[in-house]
C-alpha cells in the first residue's frame, strides 16, 4: 500500500460553544485523500479540562503543556498514521483534540507510546465512537473563514 500523503495545513478560527464562550477551533485542511481510504472510521475526542482565566483560556503553564502533548502526538502519527489528528478545540475550560482511527486498539498503543516520556498524571478523558463519513470533521470544516488572496 502506497504511503498516505497527509498535508500539515491548518487554520485557526474563533467560534462560540453552546453558552456563547469564545472556542478557538483549530482545524485541518486537505483531508479528502485520507477520507478516501474509509480506513479511519473511529472518531476519538481527547479532553483536557482546565481552569479557564477570564476568556475561557489555559494559562501560560497549562498552554504550554499542551503544546507538549499536542507536539508529541503529531511527531508520533507523523511516523505512524493509525490515526490522524484532525482538530483541536480551546476554549470555555478545555482542550479537545479530534483525531481519526483505524482502529481504537492502535490509537491507544500509540497514545501510550507518543506519551511515555510525560512523568505526570495527565487530566485526560476520552469520548470514541464510529463515524465513518466524518460528520465531525466536515462540520467543523465550516467553522473555517475563508482566505482573501
Amino acid at each position: 500500500m502506497a504511503k498516505l500523503n497527509i498535508i500539515e495545513d491548518w487554520w485557526t478560527a474563533p467560534s462560540e460553544d453552546r453558552d456563547g464562550n469564545t472556542v478557538l477551533v483549530t482545524g485541518r485542511r486537505s483531508l479528502d485523500n485520507v477520507i478516501a481510504t474509509q480506513r479511519y472510521k473511529y472518531r476519538i475526542e481527547m479532553t483536557w479540562e482546565y481552569e479557564p482565566d477570564k476568556g475561557g483560556m489555559p494559562d501560560y503553564a497549562t498552554s504550554s503543556k499542551m503544546e507538549v502533548v499536542t507536539n508529541l502526538l503529531q511527531e508520533k502519527l507523523h511516523r505512524d498514521p493509525v490515526a490522524i489528528m484532525t482538530g483541536i478545540y480551546t476554549g470555555a475550560g478545555e482542550r479537545n483534540w479530534v483525531f481519526y482511527a483505524v482502529t481504537l486498539k492502535a490509537f491507544q498503543q500509540l497514545l501510550n507510546a507518543a506519551l511515555a516520556s510525560i512523568d505526570e498524571q495527565l487530566p485526560l478523558t476520552f469520548h470514541a465512537e464510529e463515524d465513518p463519513e466524518w460528520e465531525e470533521y466536515r462540520e467543523m470544516c465550516q467553522c473555517e473563514i475563508a482566505r482573501e488572496d
